[in-house]
């Protein structure tokens, strides 16, 4: 193991090693996952940034969205946390940011449905009467290596999920954002690397940066900045719920692919969506922020 790697484990007590594991469906479940991925940095204050400001964070209640949950909380904002079915990760997630000391929304639906995502967002308005950063971040990612045996309900679900959701959100959220308002979207190192198991994901994801591009020069005009981060590996319900065994060689310590030769924690990727949302990115719209452990920097 590199020198990070092993910083990481030893003196962070963090784990980067992920046995197998059987979920009964995707998106899955964080509290079933063994171990527990890690939502929140040791040690860590937040200075305020995102004071009284208000979020919309779609998969908030676990993995990726989760850790921007908790850090988005530590800055002073209050959250709505959408998400499908995972009632008691919702509930976890929701308890910790009211320890936080911030108010938390917990939304339950599907978010390829056009309706509940305008329902989303107007229960947003009503609970907290502002909006300030909407973050599409759920994702649906199914396992399927043989294109032929990809249905037409596969390919459609998909990017439901991770495509029209963003559309829909934006247009219901659009009306009340105010000038200085953030929308980040998440991609994923799979719009670019690209993988033969997960064709379909890996196209959703291409979707959602070319999306970005084009929304950033749309919004600009009202003074909203729109970008997007495109995470690698990191151990979340989506990893343990889709991938078959045999794939969970590339997430342990020694075999993970990129130079850092691990997958990250959800709280490693989140620091780069506080970034996008406060004030430190005024001169930034239109870009896709890779955060991958150099897998695809040629590194």
């Amino acid at each position: 193991m590199n020198a990070y790697g092993h910083y990481v484990t030893k003196c962070e007590n963090i784990p980067v090693e992920f046995p197998p594991q059987v979920q009964p469906a995707p998106p899955g479940s964080e509290a079933l996952m063994r171990p527990r991925p890690v939502s929140e940095q040791p040690g860590q204050a937040g200075p305020g940034k995102l004071h009284n400001k208000v979020a919309i964070i779609t998969g908030g209640d676990s993995g990726i969205g989760r850790a921007i949950a908790y850090l988005f909380a530590r800055e002073g904002a209050d959250i709505a946390v959408v998400y499908l079915n995972e009632h008691e990760d919702a509930a976890e997630t929701k308890e910790t940011i009211r320890q936080l000391g911030r108010r938390c929304l917990t939304i339950a639906g599907d978010i390829g449905n056009e309706e509940f995502c305008r329902r989303a967002v107007q229960l947003t308005l009503s609970e907290f009467g502002r909006l300030d950063t909407l973050i599409n971040n759920a994702g649906e990612m199914q396992y399927q290596p043989d294109i032929g045996q990809i249905s037409a309900e596969q390919l459609e679900r998909t990017f439901r999920t991770n495509v029209f959701s963003c559309f829909y959100f934006t247009k219901a959220a659009v009306p009340h954002l105010k000038p200085g308002s953030t929308i980040i979207n998440t991609s994923s190192i799979a719009a670019v690397k690209g993988f033969a198991e997960f064709a379909v994901y890996s196209a959703s994801k291409g979707a959602v940066s070319a999306f970005t591009r084009s929304l950033a020069a749309s919004l600009i005009e009202r003074g909203i900045r729109v970008n997007a981060v495109a995470p690698g590996r990191t151990w979340t319900p989506l990893i343990a719920s889709s991938l078959p065994p045999e794939l969970y060689m590339f997430y342990g310590t020694f075999d993970a692919p990129g130079p850092m030769r691990r997958t990250a924690q959800p709280f490693e990727i989140a620091p780069i969506y506080l970034y996008l949302a406060s004030n430190d990115s005024t001169f930034v719209i239109g870009q896709t922020f890779h955060v991958n452990g150099g897998e695809i920097s040629g590194l």
